[in-house]
């Protein structure tokens, strides 16, 4: 930023430590699944992908034109994870953006060459940014104003860095996720209502979520005084809530089940035109050592929240970082950073 820019600022610096978000752990599961089904049998995982395919939607145009070539040598994975919230329970349209819709998570996956670690970092979506050809609006505004290609240039214009897939998944499937598994048990820390005309009451301690009670959870963030903060936070808490229902022996051993969850989660989620399900696998099969203690979760750092010129709230962003970032993005040393960075 220009000292100009500077001025048009009042930030509260802060840097706050990394958050897990839904959109990673699903994506995670996603590929869990299809190994797990590799392992079940060869006629068995033919019918998972083509559930997974068929009722997958396909981002056509993800990726915007005249790219730089990547690399050859290059054999680290780039994946830019978007969550939105389209209040569509049909899981159509999720990549529509004539309606001026905004990403609400967005997120950068770095899978090293030697597989052995995953990095994923969270953006804040009002993090204030040069959208190419808009100027500088908050980053979420990016999808309103091009699309997927246009967030994609936007990513890979702050990192100097290529994104090789893109994966959009919609909040209503966790409704789908959430009744397929059964309910998931979460303990809510501090009681809470929903806004709207449900104005669903959660209390605190332990309560099993239906699909329905799930989206009003990992909704809400008017009732709270920090707002999408505390919105991540449950978000994390139903997430891991979510994965240990997923990850017992009474699932990963039933097919049945497990055709189930893709069957009802896949017709939320849209992917680039190479993301699919074998592509997946094998990225799968690659980190199939990989353990939740090798996955880093942390949040791009910002210089706290500030009032652009036109008097929009805004997250500032970090320029210092990004840069640090970015170089560690190119040199797949994202590692060796986060082993120094202050992230706090």
């Amino acid at each position: 930023m220009t000292a100009e820019h500077d001025n048009e600022y009042r930030p509260r610096r802060q840097r706050r430590k990394g958050k897990k978000d839904p959109i990673r752990t699903v994506f995670f599961t996603l590929l869990g699944i299809v190994v797990v089904a590799a392992i079940v049998g060869g006629g068995y995982i033919f019918n998972l992908a083509n559930s997974f395919n068929s009722k997958s939607q396909t981002i056509e145009s993800a990726f915007p034109t005249n790219r730089a070539e990547k690399d050859p040598n290059d054999k680290s994975v780039n994946i830019l994870l978007m969550g939105s919230d389209s209040r569509n329970t049909s899981g159509e349209n999720l990549t529509e953006t004539s309606d001026g819709s905004r990403s609400d998570t967005m997120m950068l996956m770095h899978i090293p060459e030697n597989r052995e670690n995953v990095y994923v970092m969270s953006i804040m979506r009002d993090t204030w940014v040069d959208i190419p050809g808009q100027g500088e609006h908050k980053i979420n505004a990016a999808m309103a104003f091009g699309g997927v290609p246009l967030v994609v240039e936007t990513i890979e214009g702050m990192f100097e860095t290529r994104v090789d897939h893109v994966a959009i998944i919609d909040f209503s499937g966790f409704k789908e996720l959430t009744d397929a598994l059964g309910g998931v048990e979460i303990n809510n820390p501090a009681a809470f209502s929903a806004n709207g005309s449900t104005g669903e009451h959660f209390p605190a301690g332990t309560q099993t979520l239906d699909g329905e009670s799930a989206l009003s959870f990992v909704r809400e963030r008017k009732a709270f005084s920090d707002g999408d903060y505390q919105r991540v936070r449950n978000q994390q808490l139903f997430v891991k809530a979510l994965m240990s229902e997923f990850l017992t022996a009474e699932t990963l051993t039933n097919p049945i089940r497990i055709n189930e969850v893709v069957d009802e989660f896949s017709p939320f989620v849209s992917v680039d035109n190479d993301l699919n399900a074998m592509t997946a696998g094998s990225l799968g099969v690659s980190l199939r050592d990989v353990r939740s203690n090798d996955v880093q979760m942390f949040t791009l750092p910002t210089l706290g929240t500030g009032t652009s010129a036109d008097g929009q709230s805004i997250v500032v962003p970090d320029e210092a970082a990004i840069a640090e970032i970015a170089d560690a993005l190119k040199s797949d040393s994202l590692g060796e950073y986060l082993s120094t960075a202050d992230l706090e």
